[in-house]
C-alpha cells in the first residue's frame, strides 16, 4: 500500500521593523511544526529585519527569504508570498504574524482543518467564534473590531465570525479562483477582500479558534482611521455587489 504524499507547506511571514520579534516567532514556528518551509517577505525594513533574516536563512534551509524595495503594506507582500509559493510547488501558504501575536503553536490546529474530509480552500484562525480569544486588550478595542465584524459579515454575507483575521491557511491550488490580479488592497482591507472574492468564488471557508495576543514589541500599526477607512471600502463593495445582482 502506498502512504499519502506529504503535503508540501510554506508559512508566509511579512515584515516591516520586526527585528526584536522575528527570531523567536520563527524559533516557535519551527518547533511547533516540523513539516513546514518559512518564507519571509521583508519590506526593506530601516531596522536591518532583512539583513537578520538573511543570516537565518543561510543557517536553515527551511528558511527562505523575499527582499522588497519599499514599504508598500501587507497585501502587495501577501500577494508576492502567494506567487512565490505557486511557483515552488506548495500545496498550502499559511498567512503569520511575526510580531508575536499569532501563537505559532496554534498552527497545527489550523493545518489539521486544512485536511478535514471537506477540504476548505480557505481556514481562518479566528478570535470571534467559539473557543476564540485576544489577550491583552482593552474591552472597547475588541467591541470595535466584534462590531466592525458583524458589520463587515452583514454587508458582505461573508458568514464568516472573523472577516479580518490575520492568521489563515489557503490553498494554493485555488489562489487563482480569487483574481489576484484585481486586489489592490494594501492593509486592514486586504484580509476582508480575499474573505469576500473566496465567497463570491465559492470556496469552502473554515474558521478555527485561535487565541490573539497583543503584540509583544514594535508599535502597531492599526488606528481608528484605518478601520474608519474599511468600513467605508466594505460599504462601497457591498454597494457594487447589490447593483451588480440588480
Amino acid at each position: 500500500m502506498s502512504s499519502k504524499p506529504a503535503r508540501r507547506i510554506v508559512v508566509a511571514v511579512p515584515t516591516y521593523n520586526e527585528i526584536e520579534t522575528l527570531e523567536s516567532t520563527l524559533a516557535r514556528l519551527e518547533q511547533a511544526t516540523d513539516d513546514v518551509d518559512i518564507v519571509v517577505v521583508d519590506d526593506n525594513s530601516p531596522d536591518g529585519t532583512g539583513d537578520l533574516a538573511d543570516r537565518m536563512s543561510m543557517a536553515d534551509p527551511r528558511i527562505h527569504v523575499i527582499h522588497r524595495r519599499c514599504k508598500e503594506g501587507l497585501g502587495p507582500a501577501y500577494l508576492h508570498a502567494f506567487a512565490w509559493a505557486q511557483e515552488a510547488g506548495y500545496d498550502y501558504v499559511v498567512e503569520m504574524d511575526a510580531d508575536g501575536s499569532h501563537r505559532p503553536e496554534q498552527l497545527p490546529r489550523l493545518l489539521a482543518r486544512a485536511g478535514a474530509p471537506d477540504a476548505p480552500d480557505l481556514i481562518i484562525g479566528s478570535r470571534w467564534v467559539r473557543g476564540g480569544a485576544v489577550n491583552g486588550w482593552a474591552k472597547h478595542r475588541e467591541l470595535l473590531s466584534r462590531a466592525g465584524n458583524l458589520y463587515i459579515g452583514l454587508a458582505l454575507g461573508l458568514g464568516v465570525k472573523d472577516a479580518t483575521a490575520g492568521f489563515r491557511v489557503y490553498k494554493t491550488a485555488s489562489l487563482p479562483k480569487l483574481d489576484l490580479d484585481g486586489v489592490d488592497s494594501a492593509g486592514y482591507c486586504f484580509q476582508i477582500d480575499l474573505t469576500r472574492r473566496a465567497r463570491r468564488a465559492g470556496l469552502v471557508i473554515a474558521e478555527v479558534p485561535i487565541t490573539f495576543d497583543e503584540r509583544v514589541a514594535g508599535v502597531s500599526k492599526m488606528s481608528g482611521s484605518i478601520i474608519t477607512e474599511a468600513l467605508g471600502q466594505v460599504t462601497t463593495w457591498a454597494i457594487r455587489d447589490r447593483l451588480g445582482r440588480v
